[in-house]
């Protein structure tokens, strides 16, 4: 039997690549290049509005989590659509290269875009280095932390008197008092039927 959950298994760290107008949480991150301005492969997912603005801009920016990174940044880029949400709006970010960088964050790499390569479901952006830095030695988050605490992370607070849908796939956040009869999960496509109501 196919068990993919190995792929949890594989060394990868848990990110949030940003780049002009929007941004996401991201894990396929590698460096595949040495030398002063090595090149930084990140694979995002075609149907992620962040892959078409990356289409459309010249650089990303990508920012390394901790373990004890505050939870409502990997909600706010991984369980959002930036076509939807300004997902700077509530984070606290510093410009730099003109990129939004997160300042809760080991630290950041602001990559050149020289390449891309399609696959059937996600592109493979690579940027050569222009920038980088450390804000704090902490433990970076890795993607198989993630995936043990990840129903810690993304416990969902909600305002009194205010309804949340959550799916029960991908742990994308709806709030309203109702799901339209024809919506979908803006991340994973799944329906109505697939959402859980915490109030």
């Amino acid at each position: 039997m196919k068990n993919k959950n190995i792929t949890w298994k594989i060394t990868q760290g848990m990110y949030v690549l940003t780049t002009q107008n929007g941004g996401c949480v991201v894990d396929a991150v590698s460096q595949v290049s040495g030398g002063d301005n090595p090149l930084i492969a990140v694979a995002v997912m075609k149907k992620n509005y962040t892959n078409e603005l990356l289409k459309n801009n010249t650089k990303f920016a990508i920012s390394v989590l901790s373990n004890d990174v505050n939870p409502e940044i990997i909600k706010t880029f991984g369980f959002n659509s930036s076509r939807d949400i300004n997902k700077f709006e509530n984070i606290e970010t510093e410009k730099i290269e003109e990129l939004n960088i997160i300042k809760d964050s080991i630290g950041y790499m602001v990559c050149e875009i020289v390449d891309s390569i399609d696959n059937d479901t996600h592109t493979l952006f690579i940027g050569k280095m222009v920038e980088a830095d450390i804000f704090e030695e902490k433990e970076a988050m890795s993607y198989g932390y993630y995936q043990k605490h990840k129903e810690e992370l993304l416990k969902v607070t909600t305002e009194n008197g205010k309804t949340a849908w959550i799916c029960t796939i991908c742990n994308y956040i709806y709030y309203g008092d109702e799901l339209p009869d024809d919506f979908k999960c803006p991340v994973c496509g799944v329906g109505k039927e697939l959402f859980k109501k915490e109030e």
